[in-house]
């Protein structure tokens, strides 16, 4: 056996992945993330290890200090999956800047992520078996700039616009699996509380807004290093075509309702982001907006309304930003939901924290929200 064949080989060389080797030495490999093509955004990681059976390996990312959201790390724990179907937490340290993990493989292959990865063929087999079922439409409402499909569903017949839009960030992976969930709800025929929001709502679903992105294995920025949530107010063809085709086709429709899915770094828990700070804010506009945040904390343990990001002040919010740019434009009840990378603290999961399936959960208890107000919106 010669000397290279001893050592596990690390690859991220496929749609998704994401990690630079700095050294191997012994059980202890050192790792960086690469930034996004053109930006200086980096944190998310997906990347799988050969030869490691057996063996209890050292992972350290040492360039997790200078990450975009590096007060992120403190309590957060790697997912590690051998099937790349279940991805449990692992125990996870964070000193120095440096990002640190013990594995020990009982398998061939192992592979290594931020969060569950949501891929883009993973996304194509979505596009592709929503297409196919009742009652749903589907559009190209445009490319990427590396030409891939921004893909839209439209299902219902209500005359409530409500837009539904994820993974401008491509990094929050949990987004595409709240998309999974709100479309198995939405083409759920069988659901007597679908149909009923469906005869009094038209929806409009964009389940990737950045499949570049996604591809590249980034974590917040398109093709040439843009981040899509700071282009609603002016996109463009050259820099942010994702934005512009979505942004028309809502000019087209209007927006009563709209949901942009992110996921968030540091807060350990599922909250909603407003409005507020719009120039024609009022309280009724806004009224409704708080009221939905209660009404879902009321339905489901897995959201709260105490943690989430501070509040904008009057005539100060960031029309660039898509809920105020569409609160904004269309006088709509916009929101940005943001979920963890580490776990609902306040319902707790040990072994997987926040997941695929739970993220799926939440998007049938919002839809669900949603179908109980309609009609006040």
């Amino acid at each position: 056996m010669n000397a290279n064949a001893m050592n596990p080989t690390i690859n991220a060389a496929f749609d998704g992945g994401n990690i630079r080797v700095v050294a191997i030495d012994g059980d202890r490999i050192d790792l960086e993330i690469v930034t996004d093509h053109q930006s200086d955004f980096f944190q998310w990681f997906y990347f799988r290890v050969a030869g490691a059976a057996g063996r209890t390996l050292t992972y350290r990312i040492l360039n997790a200090g200078k990450s975009a959201y590096p007060f992120g790390w403190p309590g957060y724990k790697t997912r590690a999956s051998t099937d790349r179907q279940a991805w449990r937490m692992i125990e996870t340290r964070y000193e120095g800047g440096v990002l640190e993990f013990d594995f020990t493989a009982d398998s061939d292959l192992v592979w290594f992520a931020y969060f569950a990865p949501y891929t883009m063929e993973m996304h194509e087999a979505l596009v592709a078996r929503t297409a196919l079922l009742p009652g749903v439409a589907h559009r190209e409402l445009g490319q990427s700039l590396d030409g891939q499909a921004i893909d839209c569903f439209t299902i219902g017949s209500g005359p409530k616009q409500v837009w539904i839009y994820g993974r401008q960030h491509p990094g929050e992976s949990m987004t595409e699996w709240w998309m999974e969930g709100a479309l198995e709800r939405l083409t759920d025929s069988a659901d007597p509380i679908t149909a009923d929001l469906l005869a009094k709502a038209t929806f409009n679903v964009v389940p990737n807004m950045n499949p570049d992105g996604t591809r590249r294995g980034h974590l917040r920025t398109n093709a040439v290093g843009v981040n899509l949530n700071r282009e609603w107010h002016t996109p463009s063809l050259e820099k942010s075509p994702e934005v512009l085709c979505v942004r028309n086709a809502m000019d087209l429709t209007g927006v009563d309702v709209a949901m942009d899915i992110h996921g968030d770094e540091a807060i350990p828990a599922n909250f909603i982001a407003g409005y507020e700070g719009i120039p024609s804010w009022t309280d009724a506009h806004g009224e409704k907006f708080y009221d939905y945040g209660r009404r879902l904390a009321a339905h489901t343990p897995d959201f709260q309304t105490e943690k989430g990001y501070p509040k904008s002040a009057p005539g100060t919010a960031n029309l660039s930003m898509s809920t105020n740019q569409l609160a904004e434009r269309f006088g709509a009840v916009s929101m940005t939901l943001e979920m963890p990378f580490k776990d609902h603290d306040a319902n707790p999961d040990a072994e997987y924290g926040w997941s695929p399936e739970r993220s799926k959960q939440l998007a049938h208890a919002m839809l669900e929200t949603l179908a109980d107000m309609i009609d006040e919106i």
